[in-house]
């Protein structure tokens, strides 16, 4: 009887952890559904997954674009175009970010300048990966006009 109970629990274990990972396949955001300004260039990606509870994964952006003078417009030219894409804007994590969510809620994108999120890394406000961190450092010693992304399934 014992040796039944154990290939029981065993069974739903291993079915309990099969969900787990299905789950955070679910809420898993893709890069074909961020409306990003045209001519802007990501130069890092790094996608990260919390198999925790609430399993999900997000990824995390560098995006330069030279044809802009400062990262200030390109960060207000990527929450115009978001705007055009029906994505609305809501609460970001601190007040040196925006943030959206896509039409249905779907998605949520939180963004800044390198500057400001380079800032929020400094005081403790905020974590990134350390490639993100490097790249977004390496941006502001070139000069480029750069931003941060963080795309993540939104609440629906």
């Amino acid at each position: 009887m014992r040796s039944r109970t154990v290939g029981l629990a065993a069974g739903a274990l291993v079915i309990g952890l099969a969900g787990c990972g299905q789950q955070a396949t679910t809420h898993s955001p893709t890069l074909a559904d961020l409306p990003l300004v045209p001519g802007a260039s990501i130069v890092k990606q790094v996608r990260e997954c919390d198999k925790g509870t609430n399993a999900f994964c997000a990824i995390e952006l560098v995006v330069v674009d030279p044809s802009f003078t400062s990262s200030a417009d390109l960060v207000k030219e990527e929450r115009n175009r978001l705007r055009r894409s029906g994505w609305t804007g809501v609460a970001p994590d601190d007040g040196q970010q925006r943030a959206a969510e896509s039409p249905g809620q779907k998605l949520r994108i939180t963004y800044a300048t390198a500057a400001a999120d380079l800032l929020g890394i400094d005081l403790g406000w905020i974590k990134r990966p350390h490639p993100i961190t490097v790249r977004l450092a390496r941006a502001m010693f070139e000069r480029s006009p750069a931003m941060s992304v963080l795309l993540e399934a939104g609440p629906a």
